[in-house]
């Protein structure tokens, strides 16, 4: 299987996560994913979530990769900072705090590991949602087992995998 990969390097400022999001939307047309499918919009959201966290929480440069091929789309997010992600608990008006929240409710799968002296952030996103949601509306069952996380360089790996979801 052929995948395709592509990457941007985002400048440690708050003001690099609109370009991440304009570069992805490009290259998500190009790679044949419309920018009013919902794919689209739930793997800019992602995008954004994790650019904001590196670039926001580490104060370093980082790189984007997206990942086309296979049954769905990766996102990756690199930085050098060596701190874990923490999920945090966001309340009332919190203006932070929901990113991890976010990827954990919208990624079919995710996870993070060491890399080198920092860390890469990954989701991923089953393309054949829609199909699976269309054949749950027409009464069919829709199933699929959850991918496996890809190998790691390091012997820290942190994943969660979400059970398939049906949208109706």
């Amino acid at each position: 299987m052929q995948v395709l990969q592509v990457q941007l390097e985002v400048g440690a400022d708050p003001a690099e996560v609109g370009r991440a999001r304009r570069w992805a939307r490009s290259r998500l047309a190009g790679s044949g994913i419309g920018d009013d499918e919902p794919l689209a919009e739930t793997l800019i959201l992602l995008i954004s979530e994790l650019v904001t966290n590196a670039v926001v929480h580490t104060g370093c440069p980082a790189v984007l990769r997206m990942l086309f091929g296979g049954p769905g789309v990766r996102v990756e997010v690199a930085d050098a900072s060596d701190r874990a992600p923490a999920r945090r608990q966001a309340c009332g008006e919190d203006t932070g705090g929901r990113g991890l929240e976010l990827v954990d409710g919208l990624a079919d799968r995710w996870g993070w590991q060491r890399e080198g002296a920092g860390k890469r952030i990954w989701c991923e996103i089953d393309r054949g949602r829609k199909a699976e949601s269309d054949a749950a509306t027409n009464g069919a069952e829709a199933s699929a087992a959850p991918a496996e996380a890809a190998p790691c360089r390091s012997s820290e790996v942190h994943t969660s995998v979400r059970e398939p979801r049906v949208y109706l």
